[in-house]
């Protein structure tokens, strides 16, 4: 499978900035000592592997999936083998009682990268998961910053989403919070972060669920009208670590837009991934025509596909990296650029936010009308639109 082509690409995004840098990555990562949060997810395994292949003094992965792991260290062993230094994993829960006693039984890392995210914009639905999302992506993120200063580590690198630039939804909202505590720890510890696009064929998302259909022999269904920048998992991996190793205290790295990174729709990708595959896309009308041809049409060499628009919440009409606002330094990388950000602590926002979560959990009650109420405290000009429909309630 040729992730590039199918993303409308011909050739990688950061192969310059990457091999320009290469001498002193390698010199870097070879001195120094990694934990990775969060790093079987798909970034998180790209991460891994990007410094894994440098060679590392110790390398410790944490994940709260056990089978990701084991996934994890099977590709690792698989592509390069084994390495000197100390490479361990850890099925642990960043947010539990057993993970606090790794940390302080030893702690010590030159650099920590925080991949770990509830990312997608379905988990908003009900209160719940978007309270746990609030935990994962903003308190989980800055506790294990607090134990990153409290080891003395030189270096704390967080992954964001291109969702937290004029945010329009929970989730890119809670990432755009979250760069708020940072700026807050950033006082006491070196913390660079990336914005960037969807990983093309990450875990769960829709170019991944292309493959699950394919294999549990159903049909392709894709929106037509919102069209996305990609990155693949190789060049999200090397955007963090060029972050976390070059980032300056409170820079966001992000990818330049230019012609080198292609807006494509997600109905393009699934025309081009069933051409790669030798199938000829089928349109159908219904949900019900689909599933009905899905039975004898893959015989023909057809594949049947519902290609509609979209109308679910929290849907981004046209994806950015940077707002007006933002001081950006576009020289520095050829393909990466930087928003330079000075230190802005909106102390009083922080404490309202600790304290309004706080009261929610403590009363094991809360709605999300409460939530979304304090997230726009929080983002006065937050783009939040409730259509009432999400994508659980689509095939």
């Amino acid at each position: 499978m040729n992730i590039l082509e199918l993303i409308g690409r011909d050739r990688a995004l950061f192969d310059e900035d990457v091999s320009q840098n290469a001498e002193k990555l390698l010199e870097l990562v070879n001195n120094s000592s990694f934990l990775v949060l969060g790093g079987a997810g798909s970034i998180g395994r790209a991460v891994t592997k990007e410094i894994f292949k440098r060679k590392p003094k110790k390398l410790h992965v944490v994940d709260i999936s056990e089978n990701n792991m084991v996934e994890l260290v099977r590709d690792i062993r698989s592509s390069f083998g084994y390495i000197d230094g100390d490479f361990q994993t850890f099925a642990l829960d960043i947010g539990s009682l057993e993970y606090d006693a790794f940390i302080k039984a030893d702690g010590k890392y030159d650099y920590v990268l925080n991949l770990s995210a509830l990312k997608h914009v379905r988990s908003e639905k009900d209160p719940y998961t978007l309270m746990r999302m609030i935990d994962v992506n903003i308190f989980n993120t800055d506790k294990t910053i607090q134990q990153s200063i409290d080891k003395e580590s030189e270096k704390y690198f967080c992954v964001s989403t291109d969702k937290a630039a004029n945010p329009v939804n929970m989730m890119g909202a809670s990432k755009r919070i979250m760069e708020m505590f940072l700026m807050r720890r950033s006082k006491d510890i070196n913390i660079s972060t990336a914005r960037f696009a969807n990983v093309a064929f990450s875990d769960g998302s829709l170019l991944h669920g292309f493959n699950q259909r394919i294999q549990k022999k159903q049909p392709i269904v894709a929106p037509n009208d919102v069209k996305r920048y990609f990155v693949t998992p190789q060049e999200s991996g090397e955007l963090c670590l060029m972050s976390c190793i070059f980032g300056e205290n409170r820079d966001i790295f992000f990818p330049k837009l230019s012609e080198k990174l292609h807006l494509i729709s997600f109905a393009d990708v699934a025309v081009k991934y069933l051409q790669q595959l030798g199938y000829e896309p089928y349109l159908c009308e219904t949900e019900d025509e689909a599933r009905e041809l899905v039975k004898t049409l893959p015989e023909q060499k057809k594949w049947p596909c519902l290609f509609t628009g979209s109308d679910t919440t929290g849907e981004k009409d046209f994806e950015e990296f940077f707002t007006e606002h933002e001081e950006l330094d576009l020289e520095r990388f050829q393909n990466l650029g930087v928003i330079k950000n000075k230190l802005n602590i909106q102390e009083e926002k922080l404490e309202l936010f600790e304290k309004e979560i706080k009261e929610m959990r403590n009363s094991m009650s809360w709605d999300k009308e409460r939530i979304v109420d304090l997230f726009f405290k929080m983002i006065p000009d937050f783009g939040h639109k409730e259509t009432g429909k999400y994508l659980d309630s689509k095939m």
